[in-house]
């Protein structure tokens, strides 16, 4: 029988020590059922989505991480197009090895599944192919885990033929170990006197039906890796020419709907898409922008992260997720209206740190401020000193957002004076574009430029200096 949420002294929580209470009550988490109020949107999610119950095992942590943890499985379902009907938790020292939730919770779950009329559950973790097996067995309905729902999102939402690439190679390394075959449809290997007199004709092709789909999932994962180093290769190069150019990059990191693309969208006027949803950005946008005094760089757009991220996830991004670890900043996006913003922190510098982007220049940026709580937003401040506050909705704080970027990004410019013959004026137009243009003065023998200008282009406008190297202004 399923319990309501009782009081738990933290010191007890400290310790470890598991009330008898606690073992054995399922947890019902209040405000996960998915709320439906207009009649159509009622038929129509009857007839399209899912009716799913979610479970969680906390075995670690507090009781407000493992609610919040499961909050966010439920969003990440009604992302996936799910009605959520239940969310519950089992107080466990472990998971359990077989079912997940231990035999007596599996079958006190398929009672709550059957009244409920769910179709579908949803594991807040990663389960392996036995326990998956063996919980379906049990529920009677389809099993599916949390990282399973995150690539189905993936899937979704993939646009580009290289999202889409990505997202295949995660969903197949994923697949390739829970392959399982089911009765007749296994073709049997078999020798020249089969069982039951067979013979000539019946012998099977040498391999069963489910090594043929491995062999043929391998073939693919090799066929996807071979595409996306080739898409690696052409970002590469991309990157390169933008060095060369000397544009400082600046990549836009952080957890998922932290409203990453809502800020590119108002620093640059990108017009990405801007959706309230998980993972509505899996393609990587590189827009242009200036610093308040007119630096160039570029602002990059990246998938976003979340607790728990698959590592297959992790694995088939790579190739897009290096834009953080070779970019000259960070500029890190935190949710500040989310229940456990440090957390999402904590999350988000775990992948950095995987992919080798944890010692890059970081920027924590605060954003929906004007939905945040005070007490939370102070608690920020006192935790990440520096950190800005800005609000992408109101179009607060973008001021002080530039000021921040163009302080922290490294100054590799040269300042230089020169007088640029007027048949050269190629040069003063690659000072506009790649520099930043203090003073234009036309003159009888040309035009006196002072400009800060990248390495390359200043070791060409030597020729003609005046001053070189001038105190900056």
């Amino acid at each position: 029988m399923t319990t309501a949420f009782s009081e738990r002294p933290e010191a007890a929580a400290a310790t470890g020590e598991l009330d008898l209470e606690d073992r054995h009550a399922l947890r019902r988490v209040a405000g996960l059922s998915t709320e439906l109020t207009d009649v159509t949107e009622v038929e129509y999610r009857e007839l399209r989505l899912e009716r799913v119950v979610l479970i969680g095992v906390w075995s670690d942590g507090s009781l407000a991480d493992a609610e919040n943890s499961l909050r966010e499985l439920s969003r990440l379902a009604e992302t996936a197009g799910s009605q959520v009907l239940e969310g519950l938790i089992q107080r466990r020292g472990k998971v359990d090895p077989a079912t997940y939730v231990g035999a007596g919770k599996a079958a006190e779950l398929a009672g709550i599944v059957t009244a409920a009329e769910a179709d579908t559950v949803i594991c807040d973790g990663e389960l392996s192919p036995s326990q998956l097996r063996r919980l379906e067995g049990v529920v009677k309905v389809k099993v599916i885990d949390r990282t399973a729902l995150i690539l189905d999102i993936f899937a979704q939402h993939a646009r580009s033929r290289e999202g889409k690439a990505q997202v295949e190679l995660a969903q197949l390394q994923y697949m390739l170990p829970r392959l399982r075959g089911w009765g007749e449809s296994l073709s049997r290997q078999a020798g020249g006197r089969v069982a039951g007199g067979g013979g000539i004709g019946t012998r099977g092709p040498g391999e069963t039906k489910i090594e043929t789909d491995r062999r043929r999932i391998r073939t693919r994962i090799s066929k996807l890796r071979g595409e996306l180093s080739g898409m690696s290769t052409g970002r590469k190069v991309q990157r390169g020419r933008r060095r060369r150019n000397a544009v400082p990059s600046v990549v836009i990191a952080g957890y998922t709907n932290a409203g990453k693309s809502s800020l590119l969208n108002v620093l640059t006027g990108a017009g990405v898409l801007v959706e309230d949803a998980l993972f509505a950005t899996l393609d990587p946008a590189v827009r242009r922008a200036r610093t308040p005094a007119g630096r160039p760089f570029t602002l990059t757009d990246t998938v976003g992260f979340v607790r728990h991220l698959p590592h297959q996830i992790v694995e088939a991004f790579r190739s897009t997720l290096e834009e953080a670890a070779e970019a000259d900043l960070v500029m890190h996006v935190v949710d500040g209206s989310d229940a456990d913003p440090q957390a999402q922190i904590a999350a988000v510098r775990g992948v950095l740190a995987e992919i080798g982007a944890g010692d890059v220049p970081e920027i924590v940026v605060i954003n929906k401020t004007d939905e945040a709580d005070p007490v939370v937003i102070k608690a920020l401040r006192s935790r990440e000193p520096g950190c800005v506050l800005v609000s992408a909705k109101t179009q607060t704080g973008l001021d002080e957002l530039r000021a921040a970027i163009e302080g922290a990004l490294p100054d590799r410019d040269r300042c230089v004076r020169a007088v640029v013959p007027y048949s050269r004026g190629d040069l003063v137009a690659r000072a506009h574009a790649a520099g930043e243009v203090l003073a234009v003065e036309h003159g009888t023998d040309g035009t006196l430029l002072e400009a800060r200008v990248p390495p390359e282009l200043a070791a060409e406008l030597e020729q003609f200096t005046v001053v070189s190297d001038f105190a900056h202004a």
